[in-house]
């Protein structure tokens, strides 16, 4: 069944219910949009639909931030693990370089985790 979703910009077509919730957990449809039923003559707030209420808009560039400020942490840290395993003169001073250098990892483990951890299907 072919839904209308009227936004502020005008009206959009979509083929299913399902094609809404994508278009709104993309950020294209809005939670105050209307949205109606082809056939139907009562227009309803997308937000009112039980689709679309567990659907989840994409986070705000905050955890974006938090993996750019984690990379940035991790070279910075990798930086220093290096100039300290090169300059050190004591094993103590070239084995805390090394200890540094796997926090690193760590630290970069994470990343790769978070970047490529899917999202749920969107049915």
């Amino acid at each position: 069944m072919a839904y209308r979703v009227r936004t502020p910009d005008g009206e959009l077509m979509f083929p299913s219910l399902g094609d809404i919730e994508r278009a709104y957990v993309q950020g294209l449809v809005d939670a105050d949009d209307e949205v109606r039923e082809d056939g139907a003559e009562k227009w309803r707030k997308a937000s009112s639909l039980p689709v679309l209420a567990r659907a989840k808009k994409p986070q705000s560039g905050k955890a974006a931030r938090a993996q750019t400020f984690t990379v940035l942490g991790a070279v910075a840290l990798g930086l220093l693990a290096l100039a300290v395993m090169v300059l050190g003169q004591e094993t103590r001073v070239r084995m805390m370089g090394v200890l540094l250098a796997l926090v690193v990892s760590g630290l970069l483990m994470r990343v790769t985790f978070k970047a490529y951890k899917r999202p749920p299907p969107v049915l």
